[in-house]
């Protein structure tokens, strides 16, 4: 997708805020330009999802498209079983990431070795389950299948946790579909498909369409500093507290406007010295 919009754009800058498996559609946030400087704090977000799983049998890739290597007898599972298995992961988790994933193991991706037909130890991470609800349970076909929202933190296979329901359930399970409905606060209705990039840019209209940088991160605390020292704040000088308002009191980045609402910046408060001090200055 990034090379596809550089095409179009012909910008060489461009980031993204997390991928998404090539069966997966949904929302997938694009920084332009300088903004991709700000890709780090964006990814932090949650990210939520709409998927369905199937339960009866498992695949070598955890969805649809691999190969199975399980499949049960039968499966005797309620809705109120199901609801109960969903529910157990809100939280924290502990996953192991799936042998089809991008993580990198001695400098290869696990992919490419999976490809390669091995299989190689992985360390389990815990990631966050925030919110997850059921929205379907259809057990007209073949085998029992249930669809749920989730929003969880960034690191988070919904692959895999739809595995560890499955297993949590007695049974093996797969992914059948996967949709991020936002990702970064950004949700699809603030999305574009490819087809829309290229004709807005043919109109000179995509502009309108671009969300600003400190939109983008509006999650951060703003900050306004005085007007006097509005220069020496994009120079990268250090600032006295005194000079921004209101009272700088979080350790994290703020973003910093001038007295006109300018974006100048993300800022952080020095904790040896207590000045405010310039992280990445935008304007």
């Amino acid at each position: 997708m990034v090379a596809k919009v550089r095409g179009i754009l012909r910008l060489k800058r461009i980031g993204h805020t997390g991928t998404l498996d090539p069966e997966v559609t949904g929302v997938l946030p694009l920084c332009l330009g300088r903004a991709t400087r700000v890709v780090e704090y964006m990814q932090e977000l949650p990210k939520e999802y709409n998927a369905v799983l199937r339960l009866g049998y498992a695949t070598d890739t955890e969805d649809i498209t691999g190969t199975t290597i399980e499949t049960a007898d039968a499966v005797q599972v309620s809705k109120e079983e199901a609801q109960a298995a969903l529910e157990s992961f809100i939280g924290p988790i502990s996953q192991v990431p799936p042998m089809y994933s991008a993580v990198k193991i001695n400098g290869k991706r696990l992919y490419e070795l999976a490809r390669e037909g091995k299989t190689v130890e992985r360390q389990s991470r815990t990631v966050t389950i925030h919110e997850i609800e059921m929205t379907d349970w259809n057990t007209t076909g073949m085998w029992p299948e249930m669809a749920f929202r989730v929003s969880c933190s960034k690191g988070t296979y919904i692959r895999t946790l739809c595995v560890d329901i499955g297993r949590k359930l007695g049974v093996p399970s797969v992914m059948v579909k996967l949709v991020r409905t936002q990702s970064a606060g950004i949700t699809e209705d603030q999305c574009l498909t490819i087809e829309q990039i290229e004709s807005l840019m043919k109109e000179d209209q995509l502009k309108s369409r671009l969300i600003p940088v400190d939109q983008a991160i509006s999650f951060l605390p703003k900050h306004t500093v005085a007007d006097e020292k509005r220069e020496a704040a994009l120079q990268g000088q250090r600032l006295s507290s005194r000079a921004v308002e209101p009272t700088v009191d979080s350790q994290g980045p703020i973003r910093l406007y001038d007295a006109k609402d300018d974006f100048l910046g993300i800022y952080k408060i020095q904790e040896e010295t207590g000045a405010i001090v310039p992280v990445k200055v935008f304007s």
